[in-house]
């Protein structure tokens, strides 16, 4: 089976039909949530704290965002794999842009990747979808622009930062993005937003009114606990079942109940013999 294309994802938006979107930074994670159907993979520069360990997602590099879509790539089958550009890999020049984008798809095998900012890299996503590269924006709280910013905090509350934000978007939608990913501003400005470009809007921590949905699949899975965003919906919590089970473990291996013969391999007894014998 093909994988989605950004025409298909286009057409649900004017179909009314719901995007769902999960980030994914290893093979077999990918694989589950390829075989689940999720039509958007986005390997995220969130991989820097949930993966890594980083504070923030500003030292991720190129050499290892390519290693884990890579790995997300070789997963999956049917989503579009969009690669998340890391800090400083596109902001210098339109020709550092255009390296680097081409790069997500001739090394990493991507389908598409995300920048962060809306105005301010038009240019370089018009160039990028250009030479053939699907291009998704991102705008809002822009994690890369965590120190400019003040924090990781809601955007475009006032009247000139929601005006910006709208003005934002179509700059995008102009310079050809397939879709916009809408992080951490009002609700009802997201829905206006929604209403002002014609290409999908995918929301996380934007309310419902978005045409889609992303989140860290760290977060839905409650395996990464440093801190639960406010926006996100803890559909499990595997670090419980995680820990119980490295609990179990370490208890039966040191009662010698682990491992059974079942969990063994075997040799033929006369080989055993002749061993014995010498």
């Amino acid at each position: 089976m093909p994988r989605i294309t950004i025409n298909q994802i286009k057409e649900m938006k004017q179909k009314g039909e719901k995007i769902v979107m999960l980030t994914a930074y290893d093979y077999s994670t990918a694989k589950i949530i390829d075989e689940a159907g999720i039509p958007l993979i986005l390997v995220g520069d969130s991989l820097g704290m949930v993966m890594l360990g980083y504070e923030s997602t500003i030292p991720v590099t190129m050499e290892e965002m390519l290693h884990h879509t890579k790995a997300v790539v070789r997963g999956t089958k049917q989503a579009m794999i969009i690669g998340d550009m890391p800090f400083m890999t596109y902001h210098l020049s339109v020709e550092q842009a255009l390296r680097n984008a081409a790069r997500f798809i001739q090394e990493g095998g991507a389908q598409a990747v995300k920048l962060e900012g809306g105005a301010t890299v038009a240019e370089k996503v018009r160039r990028i979808v250009e030479c053939g590269i699907p291009v998704q924006g991102h705008i809002g709280l822009t994690p890369q622009s965590v120190h400019q910013l003040g924090g990781l905090k809601a955007q475009a509350k006032s009247l000139e930062t929601a005006a910006r934000l709208i003005e934002d978007a179509q700059a995008l939608e102009q310079a050809g993005a397939f879709s916009i990913v809408l992080e951490a501003i009002p609700h009802k400005l997201a829905s206006l937003v929604t209403q002002k470009v014609s290409i999908p809007t995918i929301g996380i921590g934007a309310g419902p009114g978005c045409d889609g949905q992303v989140q860290v699949i760290n977060d839905i899975l409650g395996s990464f606990t440093d801190f639960v965003p406010r926006h996100a919906k803890q559909y499990a919590k595997l670090t419980d079942i995680i820990r119980k089970a490295v609990t179990e473990y370490d208890s039966e291996v040191k009662a010698g109940t682990f491992p059974t013969e079942k969990h063994s391999f075997i040799i033929d007894e006369s080989i055993l013999a002749e061993l014995r014998a010498k």
